[in-house]
């Protein structure tokens, strides 16, 4: 099974659109920020045309309109915001936003209610299956929320709830420039860049994989 990971798209998908022109995938997970602000049209044929290649993952980020939950119940995408979704024997818990920022954009949670919502969801991501915590918003201290400045901007929530239940996976993004990956404890963390300059990240299982939560994980760019 092939899944594509792409998050900050920031209404502007074609990179995207090319590459799924030349290579198939089973499934997309999609981190939040399809659109700089909107327009809600936008964010629902964003999302819609990305079905027509494969099965869609969504949530929304910061930038995205603030009935963007309503948007992605109106979408094809399957709407992992505050919900558990499965792919196969996968499970997924997923909540969209970020974590304040200085620039007052439009989906916004402080840290408690961050953690607090995804709590609810401790059983599941805890459970001995594979699971992927699905956040726009990255947990903080790690590679994946540094700024240029060298300063972290992550969510204190998300990592404690990350340290507390230990997913196979946190699939974030958010902080553009902050491209890589970690690990908090047994949970790899992975934000591969705006996919609105072509950042993607692949990741491949087979049913071995899944059982023994093995990883094949690649950041790719797309020219």
């Amino acid at each position: 099974m092939k899944i594509l990971m792409i998050t900050d798209i920031h209404s502007n998908p074609k990179k995207i659109y090319d590459y799924l022109d030349e290579n198939s995938v089973d499934e997309i997970i999609v981190t939040g920020d399809v659109t700089e602000f909107g327009p809600e049209e936008l964010f629902v044929d964003t999302l819609d045309k990305l079905t027509d290649y494969a099965n869609v993952h969504a949530l929304f980020g910061n930038c995205d309109p603030k009935n963007s939950p309503e948007l992605l119940d109106k979408s094809k995408a399957i709407n992992i915001h505050d919900n558990v979704s499965n792919i196969n024997n996968i499970k997924l818990v997923g909540f969209g936003g970020s974590n304040p920022t200085p620039f007052d954009t439009t989906n916004e949670f402080s840290d408690e209610i961050l953690y607090n919502e995804l709590n609810k969801y401790s059983e599941e991501l805890s459970s001995d299956s594979f699971t992927i915590l699905v956040t726009h918003a990255p947990p903080l201290n790690t590679n994946a929320d540094k700024i240029e400045s060298g300063a972290h901007v992550g969510s204190s929530g998300i990592r404690q709830i990350i340290e507390e239940t230990q997913p196979t996976l946190n699939l974030c993004g958010h902080v553009h420039e902050s491209i890589g990956q970690d690990k908090i404890g047994n949970t790899t963390i992975i934000n591969p860049g705006d996919a609105s300059t072509g950042h993607a990240c692949i990741i491949e299982l087979n049913e071995d994989d899944i059982q023994n939560k093995n990883l094949n994980i690649q950041l790719i760019t797309i020219e």
